[in-house]
């Protein structure tokens, strides 16, 4: 029996993705590229933006001719778009054939659905409300080595008025520091090199006395040599402790993903942010202060309802005075169930896109400028792959860019030193020294 599976988001969907894997090679299934060749197809769905869902529902709906073609092919619908409100009813409606529902709260569960859909022929639709109470018995088939990905929280408490997170991965919760630091000394073990941390918004973990910047320290004090990423952090928790443990260890890379989402107080205000433009930056200031060579990347969102001309320009200029090194840009994408999508002052669409294209103009200006800084310097560069298109290897240094070389030896999974000379956008290549 053979599997494949179909991701859409972010890394947190694609760590689960590597979970549903490994529930279903439990089962006796074996990973299979073809879609066609397939014997079972899971869907893991992203509903944080509109087009995620529309590219799901587009994917979804092409496979009614093979559905019909091979009658025991089972499809299978989860993640985040299926746990929204009232979307298992839509999906089932509008694609008939879908065999098997399963929401955020019980992916854990994927495998007895399976077993229930081969005893009935019926659909199976299984969407909890309460999230289940452990995903931690499942064993990840790891997709992204020299790169793991490990959870540290699920969920999330902060309710931004635009962001269906909340709603549909629930309320936030911690791992215990045991497990989580027994599963990064085992991947250490088996030769990871790249460990990222993932939770919506890591800075609030919490295992009784066990902040996350304690949890932080623990972790780069494990024996080995790696690199120790961690996202998403919320400006709102940002510390100066945080910034401590960052400048400890070496292990811990200096970059800094900390999503603004809008230079304005006003609109920071209305998405129930929490923190002020003067919060970010002084945020900013104190890590470049304390760790001068730090990077910070950032997300930020253009045509939030009500937004004016100056408050985006606000946006614009805080995009110069923090000086980010890239950053995820998004039109506001009003989400059902959301605050914000129920607010008056929608912004037209045209407006929107040519704000969007003034955003992406400066960032790439800046993101430019700044490659540009690495020609004639040396950097650490961990093997990621190999571009076949281009013929080179490729990996990022620990600021997050990416380096392009050539090498007569498979170095995939090693640390390479490169010397830059040239750049080209947010890529660099060298030769390696």
């Amino acid at each position: 029996m053979k599997y494949h599976i179909v991701t859409y988001g972010c890394q947190m969907n694609v760590h689960e993705s590597e979970k549903i894997a490994g529930i279903l090679q439990t089962a006796g299934y074996k990973t299979v590229s073809p879609l066609e060749e397939a014997d079972i197809i899971v869907f893991n769905t992203c509903c944080i933006r509109e087009n995620a869902e529309n590219h799901a529902f587009g994917n979804i709906g092409a496979l009614k001719k093979l559905k019909r073609q091979k009658k025991e092919l089972i499809v299978a619908v989860g993640g985040c778009m299926v746990q929204e409100e009232g979307k298992a009813g839509i999906l089932k409606e509008k694609f008939p054939f879908i065999d098997i529902l399963f929401g955020t709260h019980n992916l854990n569960e994927l495998g007895a659905l399976i077993e229930r859909k081969r005893a009935q022929k019926k659909a199976v639709i299984s969407v909890p409300e309460e999230r289940a109470e452990t995903e931690d018995g499942i064993l990840p088939v790891r997709t992204s080595y020299p790169n793991a990905w490990v959870n540290i929280t699920y969920g999330c408490n902060n309710f931004c008025t635009y962001c269906i997170v909340p709603y549909v991965r629930g309320r936030e919760r911690s791992r215990k520091k045991e497990e989580i630091l027994a599963e990064v000394r085992e991947l250490v073990k088996n030769g990871y090199k790249e460990i990222t941390l993932l939770g919506q918004n890591v800075n609030s973990y919490r295992d009784g006395e066990v902040s996350f910047p304690t949890l932080l320290d623990e972790i780069a004090s494990i024996e080995g040599k790696f690199r120790l990423r961690f996202m998403t952090s919320h400006p709102k928790d940002f510390s100066a402790e945080l910034v401590s443990v960052m400048k400890k260890h070496d292990k811990i890379c200096n970059l800094l993903h900390l999503p603004a989402q809008s230079g304005s107080d006003r609109i920071l205000q209305l998405m129930n942010r929490r923190y002020t433009r003067e919060k970010y930056l002084s945020g900013v200031a104190l890590l470049k202060r304390e760790i001068p060579d730090a990077e910070i990347t950032t997300d930020l969102i253009v045509g939030f309802p009500t937004e004016t001309e100056a408050e985006f320009e606000e946006t614009l200029s805080l995009v110069k005075e923090a000086g980010f090194s890239s950053a995820f840009t998004f039109i506001y994408s009003p989400r059902t169930g959301t605050k914000a999508a129920e607010m008056e002052g929608q912004i037209p669409e045209e407006v929107s896109k040519d704000r969007i294209a003034r955003l992406i103009a400066l960032v790439n200006a800046q993101t430019r400028e700044k490659s540009a800084g690495y020609v004639g310097k040396r950097v650490e560069i961990l093997c990621e792959d190999y571009d076949e298109k281009k013929g080179l290897y490729l990996g990022r240094d620990e600021r997050g860019r990416m380096g392009y070389f050539e090498s007569d030896k498979n170095p995939i999974g090693e640390f390479v030193t490169l010397e830059i000379t040239r750049a080209n956008g947010i890529s660099l290549y060298g030769k390696t020294v």
